[in-house]
């Protein structure tokens, strides 16, 4: 559905049953934190709750807490799925060679490029983009949309 005919259907059932005002604000920006989570995604970097928690506190613009992060995922089931982001170790293995390295490094050229990241701002990491030795496995959030389609990386 159109956003912009979406938020009309919010204002009108909101005049129809006197809903609270603020209720229909969190819900829009709420939609806006899941639309963060499907580009992160399909930028192919799952959101991780600490992540989820600074998209909602941009979005508030206000500081929100861990147990704002909790809450949303539960009030929102049907757009969102967690799941544990696989092992790298066999992956690295099998991506071992010269023209895959070339591809990456290319890859990641582009995307800070695009997204306009000064060479500055960029640290040692492996080719999930993950800092090398600190995160093995992590918790992530992903749209069950983009996980259901496959579009994630």
């Amino acid at each position: 559905m159109d956003p912009i005919q979406e938020a009309i259907e919010y204002i009108e059932s909101r005049e129809a049953g006197d809903v609270d005002r603020t209720t229909l604000s969190r819900r829009h920006k709420e939609q806006e934190v899941v639309s963060h989570i499907d580009r992160a995604i399909r930028d192919g970097l799952p959101p991780t709750g600490s992540i989820l928690k600074n998209f909602g506190s941009a979005v508030a613009q206000q500081e929100v807490s861990d147990s704002w992060v909790k809450r949303f995922r539960r009030r929102h089931p049907d757009k969102l799925i967690t799941k544990w982001d696989t092992g790298i170790d066999r992956e690295r293995h099998v991506a071992d060679s010269k023209y895959k390295y070339e591809l990456y490094f290319n890859l990641l050229h582009s995307k800070r490029v695009e997204h306009g990241i000064d060479e500055r701002n960029t640290y040692n990491m492996d080719e999930k983009g993950f800092f090398v030795g600190i995160a093995n496995r992590r918790k992530r959030i992903f749209s069950k949309a983009v996980w259901e389609a496959g579009e994630r990386t």
